[in-house]
Protein backbone atom coordinates (compact mmCIF):
# COMPACT_ATOMS: atom_id res chain seq x y z
CA UNK A 1 0.00 0.00 0.00
CA UNK A 2 1.36 3.11 -1.31
CA UNK A 3 1.22 5.46 1.73
CA UNK A 4 3.69 8.46 -0.02
CA UNK A 5 2.60 12.07 -0.07
CA UNK A 6 4.25 13.53 -2.57
CA UNK A 7 5.41 17.43 -2.42
CA UNK A 8 3.45 19.38 -5.38
CA UNK A 9 6.54 20.97 -6.37
CA UNK A 10 8.29 17.76 -7.36
CA UNK A 11 10.95 17.50 -9.04
CA UNK A 12 12.27 20.29 -6.22
CA UNK A 13 15.71 20.25 -7.91
CA UNK A 14 16.73 19.74 -11.47
CA UNK A 15 19.85 19.48 -13.63
CA UNK A 16 19.89 22.80 -14.97
CA UNK A 17 19.57 24.46 -10.94
CA UNK A 18 23.36 23.38 -10.47
CA UNK A 19 26.18 24.90 -12.37
CA UNK A 20 28.46 22.36 -13.83
CA UNK A 21 31.60 22.20 -10.93
CA UNK A 22 33.87 21.54 -13.79
CA UNK A 23 34.58 23.75 -16.89
CA UNK A 24 33.53 22.38 -20.34
CA UNK A 25 31.09 19.57 -18.32
CA UNK A 26 27.55 19.07 -18.23
CA UNK A 27 25.66 18.15 -15.11
CA UNK A 28 23.70 14.65 -16.54
CA UNK A 29 21.78 13.73 -13.18
CA UNK A 30 21.39 14.76 -9.34
CA UNK A 31 20.71 11.83 -7.29
CA UNK A 32 20.25 10.64 -3.77
CA UNK A 33 21.20 13.72 -1.12
CA UNK A 34 22.48 13.23 2.12
CA UNK A 35 20.01 15.20 4.82
CA UNK A 36 20.75 16.95 7.85
CA UNK A 37 19.74 20.30 10.20
CA UNK A 38 22.38 22.43 10.30
CA UNK A 39 22.51 26.09 11.86
CA UNK A 40 18.36 26.17 11.28
CA UNK A 41 18.29 24.81 7.69
CA UNK A 42 17.84 21.88 6.22
CA UNK A 43 20.58 21.05 4.20
CA UNK A 44 21.18 18.13 0.87
CA UNK A 45 24.23 16.82 0.10
CA UNK A 46 23.55 16.03 -3.37
CA UNK A 47 25.34 13.61 -5.51
CA UNK A 48 26.13 15.77 -8.73
CA UNK A 49 26.78 13.32 -11.84
CA UNK A 50 28.70 15.38 -14.89
CA UNK A 51 29.91 13.95 -17.72
CA UNK A 52 31.40 15.98 -21.27
CA UNK A 53 28.44 17.67 -24.08
CA UNK A 54 28.22 14.28 -26.34
CA UNK A 55 28.37 14.64 -29.47
CA UNK A 56 26.60 12.81 -31.92
CA UNK A 57 28.77 10.25 -32.99
CA UNK A 58 30.75 9.91 -29.91
CA UNK A 59 30.57 8.34 -26.15
CA UNK A 60 32.70 10.80 -24.15
CA UNK A 61 33.19 10.24 -20.17
CA UNK A 62 35.58 11.50 -17.48
CA UNK A 63 37.72 9.55 -15.18
CA UNK A 64 40.07 11.11 -12.25
CA UNK A 65 43.63 10.45 -13.01
CA UNK A 66 46.42 11.51 -10.82
CA UNK A 67 43.81 14.62 -9.28
CA UNK A 68 43.01 15.54 -12.68
CA UNK A 69 39.96 15.15 -15.02
CA UNK A 70 41.24 13.10 -17.79
CA UNK A 71 38.37 12.59 -20.55
CA UNK A 72 38.07 9.07 -22.77
CA UNK A 73 36.27 9.43 -26.08
CA UNK A 74 35.06 6.56 -28.25
CA UNK A 75 32.99 6.55 -31.59
CA UNK A 76 29.54 4.74 -31.18
CA UNK A 77 30.49 2.50 -34.28
CA UNK A 78 33.71 0.54 -32.45
CA UNK A 79 32.81 -2.78 -32.55
CA UNK A 80 34.37 -3.24 -28.91
CA UNK A 81 32.05 -0.75 -27.40
CA UNK A 82 28.74 -1.74 -25.45
CA UNK A 83 26.67 1.54 -24.60
CA UNK A 84 23.66 -0.15 -24.28
CA UNK A 85 23.43 0.93 -20.11
CA UNK A 86 23.31 4.33 -20.03
CA UNK A 87 25.32 3.92 -16.56
CA UNK A 88 28.07 2.02 -17.58
CA UNK A 89 30.67 2.18 -20.82
CA UNK A 90 31.91 -1.43 -21.90
CA UNK A 91 34.97 -1.41 -23.39
CA UNK A 92 37.03 -4.56 -24.64
CA UNK A 93 36.15 -6.23 -21.35
CA UNK A 94 36.77 -3.07 -19.10
CA UNK A 95 33.86 -1.03 -17.20
CA UNK A 96 33.79 2.66 -16.82
CA UNK A 97 31.39 4.85 -15.68
CA UNK A 98 29.56 7.40 -17.88
CA UNK A 99 29.27 10.00 -15.80
CA UNK A 100 32.03 11.49 -13.00
CA UNK A 101 29.79 11.89 -9.20
CA UNK A 102 30.98 14.55 -6.33
CA UNK A 103 29.59 16.04 -3.40
CA UNK A 104 27.55 19.57 -3.52
CA UNK A 105 25.57 21.51 -0.34
CA UNK A 106 22.38 22.52 -0.95
CA UNK A 107 20.44 24.54 2.01
CA UNK A 108 16.69 25.64 2.58
CA UNK A 109 14.88 27.83 4.83
CA UNK A 110 11.55 25.68 4.09
CA UNK A 111 12.51 22.67 3.18
CA UNK A 112 11.20 22.72 -0.58
CA UNK A 113 13.28 25.64 -2.06
CA UNK A 114 16.90 24.90 -1.87
CA UNK A 115 19.96 27.28 -3.53
CA UNK A 116 23.75 26.64 -3.08
CA UNK A 117 25.27 28.72 -0.22
CA UNK A 118 28.71 30.44 -0.20
CA UNK A 119 31.59 29.44 1.21
CA UNK A 120 31.08 25.74 0.84
CA UNK A 121 33.35 23.17 -1.25
CA UNK A 122 32.22 20.57 -3.31
CA UNK A 123 33.70 17.08 -2.41
CA UNK A 124 35.87 15.67 -4.84
CA UNK A 125 37.02 11.81 -5.55
CA UNK A 126 40.25 11.54 -4.35
CA UNK A 127 43.09 9.06 -4.95
CA UNK A 128 42.81 5.93 -6.64
CA UNK A 129 40.09 4.17 -4.78
CA UNK A 130 37.39 7.24 -5.56
CA UNK A 131 39.09 7.73 -9.66
CA UNK A 132 35.55 7.06 -10.68
CA UNK A 133 34.16 9.31 -8.28
CA UNK A 134 31.87 9.32 -5.08
CA UNK A 135 28.60 8.29 -4.78
CA UNK A 136 25.18 8.17 -2.43
CA UNK A 137 26.09 10.05 0.90
CA UNK A 138 24.36 8.84 3.56
CA UNK A 139 24.63 11.36 6.61
CA UNK A 140 24.64 10.63 10.74
CA UNK A 141 23.62 13.42 13.26
CA UNK A 142 25.55 12.51 16.35
CA UNK A 143 26.64 14.53 19.15
CA UNK A 144 30.43 15.30 18.12
CA UNK A 145 29.10 16.20 14.19
CA UNK A 146 28.67 14.60 10.92
CA UNK A 147 29.31 10.78 10.13
CA UNK A 148 29.30 10.19 6.13
CA UNK A 149 29.20 7.26 4.23
CA UNK A 150 29.57 7.20 0.92
CA UNK A 151 30.30 5.15 -2.17
CA UNK A 152 34.03 5.15 -2.81
CA UNK A 153 34.20 3.96 -6.89
CA UNK A 154 37.04 2.89 -9.01
CA UNK A 155 38.04 -0.19 -11.25
CA UNK A 156 39.18 -1.88 -8.56
CA UNK A 157 35.11 -2.16 -7.04
CA UNK A 158 32.80 -0.14 -4.82
CA UNK A 159 33.43 0.25 -1.28
CA UNK A 160 32.15 2.46 1.43
CA UNK A 161 34.28 5.67 2.37
CA UNK A 162 33.98 7.62 5.77
CA UNK A 163 34.28 11.26 6.67
CA UNK A 164 33.61 13.50 9.50
CA UNK A 165 33.12 17.02 9.58
CA UNK A 166 32.04 19.40 12.50
CA UNK A 167 31.54 22.49 10.56
CA UNK A 168 30.82 21.39 6.49
CA UNK A 169 33.89 23.41 5.80
CA UNK A 170 36.50 21.16 7.28
CA UNK A 171 36.70 17.20 6.46
CA UNK A 172 38.46 14.22 7.97
CA UNK A 173 38.74 11.43 5.75
CA UNK A 174 38.80 8.41 7.09
CA UNK A 175 39.56 6.06 4.44
CA UNK A 176 37.61 2.88 3.02
CA UNK A 177 35.41 1.04 6.21
CA UNK A 178 33.51 -1.47 4.33
CA UNK A 179 36.07 -2.98 0.74
CA UNK A 180 34.60 -3.82 -2.23
CA UNK A 181 31.99 -5.15 -3.29
CA UNK A 182 29.85 -2.88 -0.26
CA UNK A 183 27.61 0.35 -0.60
CA UNK A 184 24.53 1.58 1.27
CA UNK A 185 25.87 2.08 4.25
CA UNK A 186 23.79 3.35 6.92
CA UNK A 187 24.90 4.10 10.86
CA UNK A 188 22.91 4.27 13.55
CA UNK A 189 22.61 7.62 15.48
CA UNK A 190 23.23 6.47 18.41
CA UNK A 191 25.13 3.65 20.28
CA UNK A 192 24.08 0.53 21.31
CA UNK A 193 25.43 -1.63 24.82
CA UNK A 194 28.28 0.45 23.82
CA UNK A 195 28.83 -0.19 19.98
CA UNK A 196 28.20 1.31 16.72
CA UNK A 197 25.62 -0.17 14.75
CA UNK A 198 25.55 0.18 11.04
CA UNK A 199 23.88 -1.66 7.94
CA UNK A 200 25.74 -2.20 4.66
CA UNK A 201 25.44 -4.14 1.36
CA UNK A 202 28.05 -6.74 0.09
CA UNK A 203 27.35 -8.47 -3.17
CA UNK A 204 27.89 -11.92 -4.36
CA UNK A 205 27.39 -12.61 -7.87
CA UNK A 206 28.05 -16.32 -7.26
CA UNK A 207 27.04 -16.91 -4.03
CA UNK A 208 24.07 -14.83 -2.17
CA UNK A 209 22.85 -11.86 -3.41
CA UNK A 210 22.34 -7.93 -2.91
CA UNK A 211 21.61 -8.57 0.98
CA UNK A 212 21.18 -6.04 3.92
CA UNK A 213 23.85 -7.08 6.63
CA UNK A 214 24.35 -5.10 9.86
CA UNK A 215 27.72 -4.97 11.41
CA UNK A 216 29.02 -3.24 14.71
CA UNK A 217 32.03 -1.32 15.57
CA UNK A 218 33.65 0.38 19.25
CA UNK A 219 35.03 3.08 17.27
CA UNK A 220 33.02 3.55 13.56
CA UNK A 221 36.74 2.29 11.93
CA UNK A 222 36.74 -1.29 12.78
CA UNK A 223 33.79 -3.22 11.67
CA UNK A 224 32.39 -6.72 12.83
CA UNK A 225 29.86 -9.25 14.04
CA UNK A 226 28.66 -9.48 10.52
CA UNK A 227 24.92 -10.49 9.72
CA UNK A 228 22.67 -10.96 7.24
CA UNK A 229 19.45 -9.68 8.27
CA UNK A 230 17.09 -9.17 4.71
CA UNK A 231 17.37 -10.65 2.03
CA UNK A 232 15.69 -10.63 -1.45
CA UNK A 233 12.00 -12.07 -1.84
CA UNK A 234 11.12 -14.16 -5.20
CA UNK A 235 8.06 -12.48 -6.81
CA UNK A 236 8.10 -9.39 -4.68
CA UNK A 237 9.10 -5.79 -5.67
CA UNK A 238 12.48 -6.40 -3.79
CA UNK A 239 13.19 -9.74 -5.77
CA UNK A 240 16.48 -8.72 -7.52
CA UNK A 241 18.72 -6.24 -4.62
CA UNK A 242 17.87 -4.53 -1.25
CA UNK A 243 19.54 -1.99 0.02
CA UNK A 244 19.62 0.84 3.22
CA UNK A 245 18.50 4.22 2.83
CA UNK A 246 19.08 6.79 5.77
CA UNK A 247 19.80 5.97 9.26
CA UNK A 248 16.88 4.02 11.15
CA UNK A 249 14.56 5.39 13.42
CA UNK A 250 14.30 4.70 16.45
CA UNK A 251 10.63 4.55 17.09
CA UNK A 252 8.51 2.95 20.67
CA UNK A 253 8.42 -0.35 18.05
CA UNK A 254 11.75 -0.83 17.24
CA UNK A 255 14.03 0.70 14.83
CA UNK A 256 12.41 1.68 11.44
CA UNK A 257 14.48 1.68 8.42
CA UNK A 258 13.39 2.56 4.82
CA UNK A 259 15.14 0.65 2.43
CA UNK A 260 15.14 0.38 -1.48
CA UNK A 261 14.16 -2.73 -3.31
CA UNK A 262 14.30 -3.52 -6.95
CA UNK A 263 13.50 -5.91 -9.48
CA UNK A 264 15.66 -7.76 -12.29
CA UNK A 265 13.56 -4.94 -14.62
CA UNK A 266 15.93 -2.53 -12.33
CA UNK A 267 12.09 -1.29 -11.51
CA UNK A 268 13.39 0.48 -7.64
CA UNK A 269 10.62 0.98 -4.78
CA UNK A 270 10.80 1.84 -1.02
CA UNK A 271 9.85 0.30 1.75
CA UNK A 272 10.33 -0.42 5.34
CA UNK A 273 12.06 -2.93 7.94
CA UNK A 274 11.37 -2.85 11.51
CA UNK A 275 14.07 -4.36 13.82
CA UNK A 276 14.44 -4.86 17.57
CA UNK A 277 14.97 -2.25 19.58
CA UNK A 278 17.86 -3.85 21.66
CA UNK A 279 18.75 -6.21 19.32
CA UNK A 280 18.71 -4.79 15.70
CA UNK A 281 19.55 -7.95 13.96
CA UNK A 282 16.23 -9.40 14.88
CA UNK A 283 13.72 -8.10 12.34
CA UNK A 284 10.08 -7.81 13.50
CA UNK A 285 8.35 -6.88 10.75
CA UNK A 286 8.40 -6.09 6.58
CA UNK A 287 7.05 -4.66 3.92
CA UNK A 288 4.77 -7.04 1.71
CA UNK A 289 3.92 -4.07 -0.40
CA UNK A 290 6.04 -0.95 -1.11
CA UNK A 291 5.37 2.28 0.43
CA UNK A 292 6.14 3.85 -2.35
CA UNK A 293 6.69 3.36 -5.89
CA UNK A 294 7.75 4.78 -9.01
CA UNK A 295 4.59 5.74 -10.90
CA UNK A 296 4.75 9.48 -10.89
CA UNK A 297 6.11 10.29 -14.63
CA UNK A 298 9.23 12.05 -13.63
CA UNK A 299 9.97 9.05 -11.62
CA UNK A 300 8.93 7.16 -14.55
CA UNK A 301 11.02 8.48 -17.38
CA UNK A 302 14.61 10.34 -16.84
CA UNK A 303 18.37 9.48 -17.01
CA UNK A 304 17.16 5.91 -16.24
CA UNK A 305 13.72 5.50 -15.28
CA UNK A 306 11.11 3.47 -12.91
CA UNK A 307 13.64 4.82 -10.01
CA UNK A 308 12.38 6.34 -6.56
CA UNK A 309 15.44 5.57 -4.58
CA UNK A 310 16.59 7.89 -0.89
CA UNK A 311 19.33 7.71 1.67
CA UNK A 312 18.16 10.98 3.02
CA UNK A 313 15.63 11.83 5.04
CA UNK A 314 14.23 14.04 8.49
CA UNK A 315 11.84 13.09 11.47
CA UNK A 316 9.72 15.44 13.11
CA UNK A 317 7.63 13.59 15.49
CA UNK A 318 5.22 11.38 13.38
CA UNK A 319 6.07 13.29 10.17
CA UNK A 320 8.83 11.38 8.17
CA UNK A 321 10.11 13.40 4.92
CA UNK A 322 11.83 11.50 2.63
CA UNK A 323 13.95 13.22 0.08
CA UNK A 324 14.73 10.75 -3.13
CA UNK A 325 16.33 11.03 -6.55
CA UNK A 326 13.66 10.12 -9.06
CA UNK A 327 14.39 8.48 -12.65
CA UNK A 328 18.28 9.72 -11.90
CA UNK A 329 18.11 12.41 -12.90
CA UNK A 330 15.95 14.59 -9.83
CA UNK A 331 15.37 15.07 -6.58
CA UNK A 332 12.14 14.82 -5.33
CA UNK A 333 10.39 15.12 -1.81
CA UNK A 334 7.50 12.96 -0.15
CA UNK A 335 5.93 12.88 3.43
CA UNK A 336 4.83 10.16 5.16
CA UNK A 337 3.08 9.44 8.58
CA UNK A 338 5.75 6.84 10.47
CA UNK A 339 2.57 5.54 12.35
CA UNK A 340 1.35 4.73 8.86
CA UNK A 341 4.39 2.82 7.79
CA UNK A 342 4.40 0.90 10.94
CA UNK A 343 0.48 -0.36 10.73
CA UNK A 344 1.34 -1.04 6.59
CA UNK A 345 4.10 -4.03 8.00
CA UNK A 346 3.29 -7.78 8.19
CA UNK A 347 5.29 -9.51 11.06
Amino acid sequence: MEIARRNIHNPILKPEDIKPSIEGMKIECLLNPGVFRFENKTWLLLRVAERPVQEPDQVSFPVLKDGNIKILNFRKDDPYLDATDPRIINYKGKDYLTTLSHLRLVCSDDGVRFYEPGGYAPIFGKGPQESFGIEDCRVTTMEDGYHLTYTKVSPEGVGVGYIFTGNWKDFERRGMIFPPHNKDCAIFGEKLNNMYFALHRPSSPELGGNYIWLAQSPDLLHWGNHQCIATTRENYWDSARVGAGAAPILTSKGWLEIYHGATAENRYSLGALLLDKSDPSKVIARSEQPIMEPTAEYEKTGFFGNVVFTNGQLVNGDKLTIYYGASDEVICMAEFSIFEILASLKA
